[in-house]
């Protein structure tokens, strides 16, 4: 389902909790010209690094990029569009377009590049940038257990993204490392309701030996 030119949401932090299986399967598929929205660009040949060092990404949206040299060398090339976002900022963008609300503002990037070419709002004196709502094609997920309904539970820091960006896209593929009936995830830790998946890819934990 996700062609060339697809735009994508990537959770995870530095790798953790990113659908490691799934963007192997996009490699491995041979997709290019991929817009890859993150928190950042992974490690050389670790999370969505493995997807840049091998030149499937032509725009990356994310917060920062310092741990992947190559990532730093595509943009500085102009071989790959960077667009650096702060990380607040980032996050608030993408709960933004999952809530339907038509942008944050923010007072984070005022008198900076970051300001460039965006609508500057006061409010009782203070400005704020009006930062628009992010969207995706697709959003890809990791979750530490996943039930057949979709619900997801993700295992400490593996959080970080992953909810928000579940919310924020036309199709949510969610890569399980335990796949397990109905009813075994208590209500309580259920941290994204199964109506926001639509496809459960099994990530093999289960038979990994962990």
């Amino acid at each position: 389902m996700i062609r060339d030119g697809a735009i994508l949401m990537v959770g995870g932090f530095m790798g953790c909790g990113s659908p490691h299986k799934l963007l192997d399967e996009i490699l491995n598929q041979g997709t290019k010209g991929l817009t890859i929205i993150c928190n950042d660009a992974g490690l050389p040949e670790y999370g969505v690094g493995k997807l840049i060092c091998n030149n499937r990404v032509s725009r990356l949206v994310a917060s920062h990029i310092a741990l992947n040299p190559v990532a730093g060398q595509k943009m500085n090339s102009g071989e790959m569009q960077v667009e650096l976002v702060p990380q607040g900022t980032l996050a608030e963008c993408i709960r933004s377009a999952g809530a339907g609300l038509g942008g944050v503002l923010t007072p984070t990037g005022i008198g900076t590049t970051v300001a460039e070419g965006k609508q500057i709002i006061d409010v009782k004196g203070k400005k704020y940038l009006l930062e628009e709502p992010i969207h995706a094609d697709f959003a890809l997920i990791c979750g530490y257990k996943i039930d057949q309904a979709g619900n997801v539970y993700y295992r400490g820091a593996t959080r970080n993204f992953n909810p928000l960006m579940a919310t924020a896209a036309d199709l949510v593929i969610a890569e399980a490392d335990y796949i397990v009936e109905i009813g075994e995830i208590q209500q309580e830790n259920v941290h994204t309701a199964g109506l926001f998946v639509d496809y459960i890819v099994d990530g093999g934990r289960a038979n990994d030996g962990y």
